[in-house]
């Protein structure tokens, strides 16, 4: 099997090329994701290539393009909506929390909405309180919307290509402070990586970690770094979770903790915790910790303080290594 050396950028954009040939039903729809690729250049060369009929420039409008999509999703079509910052989804928060996530209960199964709604999220460009935001919360609480966020190139391409025949929609929710980070071997090929199942970064045996999107590169170094024996879970999908993986890890190493850049409070770390107390409170030597950002609107120029870092989990691996 053929690869190429890519970026995150570069394997979506690989990807989006792959279904817009393949399949005429797909469409993408965005504000300057035609002519001038995006804002982070992910759909760049795409209209040139495809016409815009099919790679779609749309008004200044996040209502009317998650409202256009549901309607092209009803209609047989299978559009990728791109919204430029997730912090600008708000705005659609009705159509995809009332409208596109339970048009298939409403209608007793005769509808379903098979759109990926793509956006970068997280910080990273020290973009402050509008541009930075990690809202992935919101979505996991809707049922009727399944919500990805890859930490990797390799798994970006895998999870769009899987999310492609996907029939209900789905919030991609892409880190941009990984977006040109780091380059990986990935297949020219078409591969899938399942949605719901998550990867086992790193095998380990006093602690389990669990995370993704932007903090899966973050711990990993840490852990490495430190020489710590750690288990690191990356979700790759956050709903649904991949309950079974963190509940075999925690029976094995009997510590638990998550990190991930969002809020604490009624963040994902805190329905993992809830999660693992219901499951496996036999098997815990310690406390479920969570390394998280704090319960404050995202700074323009503390991002560095905001965000998890070495010294926090490092802070939060000592205090659990306490418990024997």
């Amino acid at each position: 099997m053929s690869s190429k050396q890519l970026n995150m950028v570069q394997a979506i954009n690989s990807t989006l090329d792959y279904a817009l040939s393949k399949n005429d039903s797909v469409v993408l729809l965005g504000e300057d994701i035609g002519r001038d690729g995006g804002v982070f250049r992910v759909t760049e060369g795409l209209q040139a290539k495809y016409g815009s009929d099919r790679v779609i420039d749309t008004p200044l409008v996040e209502l009317g393009i998650v409202g256009m999509s549901i309607g092209m999703a009803l209609n047989g079509m299978k559009p990728i909506p791109e919204i430029q910052f997730q912090d600008f989804i708000f705005t659609a928060f009705d159509q995809l929390v009332n409208q596109a996530a339970k048009l298939r209960y409403r209608s007793g199964g005769q509808f379903n909405v098979p759109m990926i709604l793509r956006t970068p999220y997280g910080g990273g460009i020290k973009g402050g309180l509008y541009h930075s935001q990690s809202g992935e919360a919101y979505f996991a609480h809707t049922a009727g919307l399944t919500v990805i966020s890859p930490s990797n190139p390799y798994d970006a391409k895998g999870l769009l290509m899987s999310a492609l025949e996907y029939e209900d929609p789905i919030i991609f929710l892409e880190p941009k402070k990984l977006y040109r980070s780091t380059k990986v071997d990935v297949p020219d090929e078409e591969y899938k990586v399942p949605i719901g199942k998550a990867s086992i970064v790193r095998e380990g045996n006093d602690l389990t970690i669990v995370t993704y999107g932007s903090m899966v590169p973050v711990v990993s170094g840490t852990v490495e770094k430190n020489k710590i024996d750690a288990e690191i879970i990356d979700l790759r999908t956050i709903m649904p979770y991949d309950g079974e993986a963190i509940l075999q890890s925690v029976k094995k190493t009997g510590r638990a903790m998550i990190v991930h850049e969002a809020p604490r409070t009624l963040g994902m770390g805190a329905e993992i915790s809830a999660f693992l107390a219901e499951r496996a409170i036999d098997y815990l030597m310690g406390p479920i910790l969570r390394v998280t950002g704090p319960d404050t609107p995202f700074p323009y120029r503390l991002e560095d303080y905001y965000l998890p870092n070495e010294r926090k989990i490092m802070k939060a691996i000592g205090k659990l290594m306490e418990f024997r």
